[in-house]
């Protein structure tokens, strides 16, 4: 009888790296930004709550859970959100907070291993297979890191476990807010198809929309399509989705990846071509985009704007200054100059991105720091 692969929390499994099984763990507090909001307000405990611009063209930065109910998300339009739930309050954000906070948990995560990859404010990635403490069991230090955690800011993680990245972040969202999910060795492949396509990182809406005309909802529809299928209809992504289907991630985390660029995009609805439609929603986009410039105290050379057309083509344009954009004015500016060059458009669009690159920290230091799987925040 064939033997069975060794557990990534079994305590008498071999090493990670004489097995080529890692253990990982993906951490994601729950509804950070609000909760800190709750945490501090005890007013606000209990009711839906958002951070945010509560004006016309503000965007929810954060929904507590109890907003999520009424259906309110991240990035949705703070109109929108209002009409989904009258009775939504509205917090101004505190990155200076947020980024207190989310040093402090960065701090317990280092304080189990050095091989740390945060991919924003509120999540990161822990490779603990072999841990400074000798744990041993992956299983036992993110119940630690989650108890840890709740004891120094009083606030809830989830937490994914399994043996790739892919796995763990997909296990971190299963059982939240304040759960864990732990996927083994042998069990990858079945969670996956278990799940449907939307679950997967790198495909949104309009992805999985596709996928469904293709007659694709689920893992499992996915993991029936051959490799030469996938790349004749997705292109090189189709060799991401293959490997997705099937539970397979070989990507190691890394405590100190390159931010190449900040950035953000927003698919619309339905196809735009009105003037000042797109002007608002290049506003929604600096905004957002420039809260997460300032929260890594980056400084960039190039302001790129990026347009998908109805006929799915894409322009982008781009304008270089000598010296990093040092202030949300001077970016807003560029931005909106490069749109004006554009219009009227030749065709309407069903996406707009927006990115600052050829980054810099503030010290006029190339950047290297931690970055997002996904680099350009989505605004969907």
């Amino acid at each position: 009888m064939a033997a069975s692969p060794p557990d990534p929390d079994d305590d008498e499994a071999p090493g990670g790296d004489e097995m080529g099984l890692r253990k990982i763990i993906h951490i994601d507090m729950d509804a950070f930004f609000a909760s800190v909001e709750q945490r501090d307000n005890p007013q606000l405990r209990g009711k839906p709550v958002a951070v945010g611009g509560a004006g016309g063209r503000g965007v929810v930065a954060a929904a507590s859970y109890e907003a999520r109910k009424f259906g309110v998300r991240s990035a949705m339009p703070s109109v929108t959100a209002k009409r989904k739930c009258p009775e939504l309050i509205f917090c101004n954000t505190r990155f200076d907070v947020y980024r207190e906070v989310s040093e402090q948990i960065r701090a317990i995560f280092r304080h189990h291993t050095p091989h740390v990859e945060p991919l924003s404010l509120d999540e990161a990635y822990l490779d603990v297979t072999d841990d400074l403490h000798g744990i041993g069991s992956a299983t036992r230090i993110a119940e630690l890191i989650r108890a840890q955690i709740k004891e120094a800011t009083q606030l809830t993680a989830s937490a994914g476990v399994s043996y790739n990245k892919f796995l763990a972040k997909l296990a971190s969202d299963q059982n939240k807010p304040d759960g864990m999910c732990v996927i083994r060795p042998g069990q990858g492949a079945q969670f996956v198809q278990s799940l449907p396509v939307r679950r997967f990182h790198g495909i949104g809406p309009r992805g999985a929309e596709k996928m469904a005309k293709l007659g694709i909802e689920t893992g499992a529809d996915l993991a029936a399509k051959d490799a030469e299928w996938l790349r004749a209809h997705f292109g090189s992504f189709g060799e991401y989705l293959y490997r997705a289907a099937r539970g397979i991630d070989l990507r190691p985390v890394r405590a100190n990846r390159i931010r190449k660029s900040i950035g953000g995009e927003r698919t619309f609805s339905e196809d735009r071509s009105d003037p000042d439609e797109l002007r608002d929603t290049l506003e929604r986009i600096i905004d957002i985009v420039w809260d997460r410039i300032a929260e890594k105290q980056a400084r960039g050379r190039t302001v790129t704007l990026k347009l998908k057309y109805n006929d799915f083509q894409t322009a982008t344009r781009a304008r270089s200054q000598e010296k990093g954009v040092a202030d949300k004015q001077a970016f807003a500016r560029i931005a909106r100059q490069i749109l004006e060059d554009e219009l009227p458009l030749p065709m309407p669009i069903r996406l707009m991105g927006l990115t600052l690159s050829n980054l810099e920290r503030g010290d006029g230091e190339a950047q290297d720091e931690p970055a997002r799987d996904d680099a350009q925040l989505s605004l969907l």
